[in-house]
């Protein structure tokens, strides 16, 4: 059949399923950054409302007062750009928008540095878990050894990790022990 081109299937592929026209497995990043970006408006409006009576909260005895008194600091000198920043710092990425709504900085500020937040940091998150999972499965399905050796590894150095912070944080602890009279 000279010049004759293949027609194309009208056979949806079955590995290409969607709903609205977005892919499934793109959802759930979808829903997260919705999510996250609901929880900081809610942490705001939380901290907006309840003012400095929040430190003294379940919530507030949980963290040091010198951590959050270092992150008033940077929302007082960086404002929203702190609000951004904080979606890649773990530990202050929750406790931030909270602190934002006590000092009541600007809210459409906050708005578009949460939702700027939401937007970079939820794709790469996910996208990244989504890779090493995924990669960690198709060396399962090659060595299932190799992949129980991977995570053993991986659990070893974040073990190490969590226990190296731990003793700095108990020698910082005793040094200012020390030091105060």
């Amino acid at each position: 059949m000279f010049g004759m081109r293949p027609v194309a299937s009208a056979a949806p592929d079955p590995g290409s399923t969607s709903f609205l026209g977005i892919s499934a497995w793109l959802w759930p990043m979808i829903l997260g950054g919705i999510g996250l970006f609901a929880a900081f408006q809610a942490y705001y409006w939380i901290g907006h409302r309840l003012g400095p009576k929040i430190y003294a909260s379940r919530l507030g005895r949980k963290i040091p007062e010198d951590k959050i008194l270092k992150v008033e600091a940077a929302v007082r000198k960086w404002g929203a750009l702190a609000v951004y920043a904080c979606f890649w710092v773990p530990g202050v990425r929750h406790t931030l928008p909270w602190v934002a709504g006590v000092l009541r900085i600007s809210y459409p500020w906050y708005v578009v540095a949460s939702a700027l937040g939401c937007l970079t940091w939820v794709p790469v998150t996910y996208l990244g878990l989504y890779a090493v999972i995924w990669g960690w499965l198709e060396l399962a399905a090659q060595s299932p050894l190799l992949a129980v050796l991977a995570a053993l590894v991986v659990l070893a150095v974040v073990a190490g990790f969590v226990r190296r912070r731990r003793r700095r944080a108990a020698a910082r602890r005793d040094s200012e022990k020390l030091t105060t009279p």
